[in-house]
């Protein structure tokens, strides 16, 4: 029976329900309802997002939208639950977890699911509050529609809500939910969880639901001898090979990349203690709980692997076979550099492949890396080389100038048969001009904290098309200010 069976007072989204993860049934998941807070407001929405969604033109006239996408009101069709799920944490065991502070609405007739974060204790909060604050919920909310905004698969935000409803971290703070949307919220957790627990008849059902739902190819493939399983664990272990190579590709920094935040169909999920790089240092730590470095920039790709490796020994009773499911993994090994080499051919307008471009690409990355130079400006400014011929912007970033020249003179030279406009051209579609860093966040955060959110949907209009010039904007371009470097973000949330 449905929770809001007996409710009168609901708000009706105008959108269709359908069961999705829930027809699962109560092994994996715990119906309830959110909990209210007061007084909510709007912090900041993503139209684009709502019309994914269906939702129709004049959804955020309604106070009772507002109302139901802070968790105060139950929405009409819908069966709140959040579901269980384990995992490895800084590469320790943790055991049960869950949706702890996230509670799913559901699924909508178009795929996509929605979830509520902050809306209240659940069963697997383990002794938190079950609320999200109001600065990590910006940082949420931007950097989902930001990454959309750059091609990097992601969950997306369709609002954030606020209220003066306090929250206790290490100081008060104000209570906000974000609404989170994706296909799917399904995490290698997940699997992790039923399997620890020798629940082979729960780990086949998640396994076949996400397989029929999400990759029906492995069903009639030939490949480890039609082996749906292992087929399943080589897909998802090439969708988050192309993932991490987005991220390093871009300089995206996730800081939390525990099994539990590693998404089933390799989208970037949990914003926590992210970070844009600034000036390049592959050994950036962008999570200042991580004290031994576990998840810096340069180890990305490489935990990645170690996380799927997770997933494999979770799926094993279903594969039958450790060997075939190591092999299910060795895909990732010539995928994540594959991915890696295009992105960065694209970065330097390179519309084909050559052998010396991996030691064009890495000569770029160490020239950076000596001198610290900011990441997005230096590949942003070669984009305007390419167009304009003058190289001073470019040259300037460097103290090695001598370095740079012998560099530029390589990249000249595989550039000798290209047609310049179109090589400028895909430069600029793949070095983004804006990017969210930690001190543009802060500055937004800082002026909703006084109810001021202009800020929240400057940033979102940037960086929902971060590859426009957007005139007027260079400031949200330009290098961080020395205080950026005394920003420190970590797990508390």
């Amino acid at each position: 029976m449905s929770l809001l069976a007996e409710d009168t007072d609901v708000a009706d989204l105008g959108l269709r329900w359908k069961p999705g993860f829930a027809a699962l049934g109560p092994a994996f998941l715990t119906h309830l309802r959110p909990t209210p807070l007061a007084d909510p407001y709007w912090v900041g929405h993503s139209e684009a997002v709502a019309r994914e969604l269906g939702l129709p033109a004049d959804w955020r006239q309604s106070d009772t939208t507002l109302a139901a996408l802070t968790g105060s009101l139950p929405v009409a069709g819908t069966n709140p639950f959040a579901t269980v799920y384990s995992g490895h944490q800084f590469g320790v065991w943790a055991g049960q977890l869950g949706d702890g502070r996230a509670i799913m609405l559901g699924e909508t007739e178009g795929g996509l699911e929605v979830q509520l974060k902050g809306a209240g204790r659940t069963p697997y909060s383990r002794g938190g509050d079950g609320r999200a604050v109001l600065r990590s919920s910006i940082r949420e909310f931007l950097c989902s529609e930001a990454m959309h905004g750059l091609g990097i698969p992601t969950t997306r935000a369709l609002s954030v809500t606020g209220s003066d409803a306090r929250v206790f971290r290490e100081e008060p703070e104000s209570a906000a939910v974000v609404a989170r949307v994706a296909p799917s919220f399904i995490r290698f957790g997940h699997f992790e969880h039923f399997a620890a627990n020798q629940r082979e008849d729960e780990l086949r059902a998640l396994a076949d639901y996400v397989i029929d739902r999400y990759y029906p190819a492995c069903r009639t493939t030939e490949r480890f001898n039609g082996n749906a399983y292992a087929a399943f664990l080589e897909a998802v272990s090439e969708r988050t090979a192309t993932l991490l190579a987005q991220w390093q590709a871009v300089g995206f920094c996730h800081g939390v990349m525990n099994t539990d935040n590693m998404s089933i169909l390799g989208l970037t999920i949990d914003y926590g203690p992210f970070q844009f790089l600034d000036g390049f240092d592959p050994r950036h730590i962008c999570n200042h709980s991580d004290t031994n470095g576990r998840y810096a920039f340069n180890q990305q790709p490489n935990v990645a692997y170690w996380n799927l490796f997770c997933l494999a020994q979770a799926l094993l009773p279903l594969i039958g076979d450790q060997e075939v499911a190591v092999a299910a993994l060795e895909s990732y090994k010539t995928a994540f550099p594959n991915a890696f080499e295009a992105r960065m051919r694209a970065k330097l307008g390179l519309a084909d492949a050559a052998e010396s471009d991996r030691a064009l690409i890495e000569g770029a990355l160490k020239l950076l890396a000596a001198g610290k130079v900011d990441y997005t400006i230096f590949w942003r400014r070669l984009s305007q080389y390419m167009a304009d011929g003058n190289v001073e912007p470019v040259r300037d970033l460097f103290l090695d100038r001598a370095g740079f020249d012998a560099w530029l003179l390589s990249f000249s030279e595989r550039h000798a048969q290209s047609v310049r406009s179109e090589a400028a051209g895909l430069m600029r579609q793949s070095n983004p001009k804006y990017v969210l860093r930690n001190h543009l966040g802060q500055q937004a955060i800082e002026t909703a904290a006084q109810k001021d959110f202009s800020g929240v949907a400057t940033l979102l209009t940037l960086l929902q098309t971060p590859f426009e010039e957007h005139p007027g904007a260079d400031a949200y371009a330009g290098f961080p200010p020395d205080w950026a470097s005394t920003i420190e973000i970590s797990c508390s949330s």
